[in-house]
């Protein structure tokens, strides 16, 4: 293939976090994963074809697609979740392809789940506590001597209290999780996460779910990881999150890496507008209202009537649900109906 003479619309030919030129597969100046020749496939269709890729260490890189795009599966194929068909990859400097997903968690890259895993019929602290590492009272024979574990269970104790402060959930310590909302779960399952103290933590959807009203908040506390020094990586439909507190981005398509770059530049590149964009194909994804494309999100994967419903609760109007419904024969809604 001949070499690339200029780069593709949008995307810059140099980058501080980049080694060399900007483009699928680029390398990184400080890469805290590198993963090569990374695949997987059902049957005969083929989920994840990664030739190459680097996440920066330190930054927050979003990695967005279209649905079926093979964002989930190739975090299930880092975190030990899966297992390729080919491929190797590396988590700071040490080989982690085919290990088991609890030996990667050690190993300090730990992820959350598009649906939270939070046990219900534990309270809040306990479910803490199963995340914390070096717990000296697992072992059947150390269980029944309390001294030798008693010291190290009130660090991690102190430790789930600090977290459960920071994200506001100390009020609900001793409360089960099954009666935590569906955005409170979010914030226990990325408190757990942080037990362990990772260098690199995966959130898969994070704003799935949740409500707007902690969007914000679910936002604030990605920010502070980056500050505390944690590499994030994280799954996102949410353009607005994406743009807003991204250092970088990667576009999946069809199991590949189409682009990556910085996020303004990123959503100016052809190749996401055709992967990606869709219904959005003349607009600038970095000017879309984060409840607009909500509405259109969930239309699109639920239906208008429940698309509606979401736009009375939160905008007060079905103006975007009926826009929808006009271009779908058959359909139709009124604000009177989504009430």
């Amino acid at each position: 293939m001949p070499e690339q003479t200029s780069p593709p619309t949008g995307i810059l030919p140099t980058h501080e976090f980049v080694d060399g030129k900007v483009g699928p597969g680029c390398k990184k100046v400080d890469p805290i994963v590198i993963a090569d020749g990374v695949t997987r496939q059902f049957g005969g269709n083929t989920a994840v074809d990664v030739q190459h890729l680097e996440i920066p260490r330190g930054k927050i890189t979003a990695l967005i697609g279209p649905n079926g795009a093979g964002k989930t599966t190739m975090f299930n194929l880092l975190t030990g979740f899966d297992k390729p068909n080919t491929g190797t990859w590396s988590f700071d400097g040490t080989s982690l392809a085919n290990v088991p997903a609890f030996k990667v968690a050690r190993s300090g890259m730990v992820r959350t789940f598009q649906l939270t895993k939070s046990l219900g019929r534990m309270t809040v602290l306990d479910n803490m506590l199963l995340g914390a590492d070096e717990q000296g009272g697992e072992g059947m024979l150390r269980a029944l001597f309390k001294p030798l574990w008693r010291d190290r269970e009130k660090e991690i104790t102190e430790k789930a209290d600090e977290l459960l402060a920071r994200f506001k959930l100390d009020a609900k310590r001793e409360d089960y999780a099954a009666s935590l909302s569906g955005g409170q779960r979010k914030l226990l399952e990325m408190a757990r996460a942080l037990m362990s103290s990772p260098k690199l933590i995966m959130l898969d959807e994070p704003m799935a779910g949740v409500n707007p009203a902690l969007v914000q908040s679910l936002l604030g506390h990605v920010k502070e990881l980056k500050n505390d020094g944690t590499t994030v990586l994280f799954v996102e439909h949410d353009m607005h999150m994406v743009t807003n507190i991204s250092d970088w981005v990667v576009v999946m398509a069809e199991g590949q890496i189409v682009a990556e770059g910085p996020p303004e530049t990123v959503m100016k590149d052809q190749a996401v507008i055709d992967a990606y964009l869709g219904a959005h194909h003349d607009q600038d994804l970095g000017d879309l209202d984060i409840q607009e494309l909500e509405v259109e999100r969930i239309a699109e994967e639920q239906g208008v009537e429940a698309a509606a419903e979401y736009e009375a609760e939160v905008l007060g109007t079905t103006t975007i649900a009926e826009e929808i419904a006009e271009t779908k024969p058959g359909t139709e809604t009124t604000e009177s109906d989504s009430k």
